[in-house]
């Protein structure tokens, strides 16, 4: 017995170490790149869907990570129904924004990319359209998995309401009923199909990408590095940023996939199945703002000019 309670208050503070850590990252970028939109200091169209990134990440965190650490701590019955609905809905919205907003962060680093590299520089006009046009994007991402999780809404309920636990999946705080027949075949191939197609576009521009990053890798490696363009090193470097970003998304996205298919199929999942799913769930959402704090450059310039203003001040 006291082993146990041992590895469950392991597993709690794993868990909160890494929600805090997750939600503390996504939180300092989505203030930096705020700010860089708000005051257009610096301002990138890729800002716009890196805030968007960050704030599905904090999502994700909170509406899973801070829920699972309470009930990993102890804690029971503490969301009523009304509470796991909103809960779990934004989970689910938050995980299709991340996926979709990765896809997008992808496929328009390699339009950006390809452009870049033949060294055609672009005018304000465009730029002011293709930020226009991500917004847009944007705004579909959040419209889109706002109206495909509504369903959520309907089936989850408290812990404490489900009358036979056999038919139940037990997300440690709340319960739903797992879908039969027809109901669970379309809600199945609508959620294969949407996260397949994110998931083939992502594949598309980031083999795109890579192809691009080689061919150009080819063509200047006899010439000096100075003769480069610094605008074509700057956005070979941040190509090379979102490969990483979208190679993290796809490890944690398949084995989380794995994870949930095993779990589903065992009529008894154990503990420490479960608590491993829960971990790689918020992999990606803790780990992706790290590949951008030690790699963007942006990121520093805006610190600067941050402190710059309040010293001035």
């Amino acid at each position: 017995m006291d082993g146990l309670v041992f590895a469950n208050l392991n597993w709690a503070i794993v868990c909160l170490i890494e929600t805090s850590v997750g939600i503390l990252g996504n939180s300092f970028l989505f203030c930096m790149y705020s700010y860089s939109l708000l005051t257009a200091r610096g301002l990138r169209c890729i800002d716009v869907i890196l805030i968007q990134l960050f704030l599905a990440n904090d999502l994700v965190l909170f509406s899973k990570g801070i829920p699972q650490t309470m009930a990993a701590f102890g804690l029971k019955d503490f969301l009523e129904e009304t509470g796991c609905k909103v809960v779990f809905y934004l989970h689910r919205v938050a995980r299709g924004i991340t996926l979709s907003t990765t896809c997008l962060l992808s496929g328009f680093q390699a339009m950006t990319i390809c452009p870049t590299l033949p060294h055609a520089p672009g005018c304000m006009e465009s730029k002011i359209k293709s930020l226009k046009c991500l917004a847009f994007c944007c705004f579909l991402c959040w419209a889109m998995n706002l109206l495909i999780n509504t369903h959520n809404i309907m089936n989850v309920s408290g812990p404490n309401n489900s009358r036979n636990m056999s038919i139940q999946n037990i997300y440690r705080y709340c319960s739903a009923p797992v879908a039969k027949g027809l109901t669970f075949t379309l809600l199945a191939m609508l959620y294969i199909l949407t996260d397949w197609a994110f998931l083939g576009l992502m594949a598309w521009a980031s083999g795109s990408m890579v192809l691009l990053l080689h061919r150009h890798r080819q063509r200047v490696q006899h010439l000096h590095s100075r003769s480069l363009s610094p605008r074509t090193s700057h956005e070979a470097r941040a190509g090379c940023t979102v490969l990483i970003l979208v190679s993290i998304f796809v490890s944690f996205y398949f084995l989380a996939a794995l994870l949930s298919f095993w779990i589903t199929q065992a009529l008894s999942p154990s503990p420490w199945l479960m608590n491993t799913s829960v971990l790689l769930s918020l992999g990606f959402p803790t780990f992706s703002p790290f590949v951008f704090l030690f790699s963007d450059t942006h990121i520093y310039q805006l610190c600067f000019v941050t402190w710059t203003r309040k010293t001035n001040i």
